[in-house]
């Protein structure tokens, strides 16, 4: 019903899409802590450069 294609009996031997977000969650405990270590240096550069 969402999607106007029609859908023959071949198109279930397909693979699944793949989710971007199971792609690069097992990515996260190492991207987190590295993006907020950079954001803090960059914050507290501006509160330096700003005083």
């Amino acid at each position: 019903m969402s999607s106007p294609a029609q859908h023959t009996p071949a198109d279930s031997q397909q693979a699944p899409e793949r989710d971007v977000v199971e792609d690069i969650v097992h990515a996260m405990p190492v991207v987190l802590p590295v993006v907020g270590g950079v954001l803090m240096f960059l914050l507290a550069f501006i509160a330096v450069f700003m005083a």
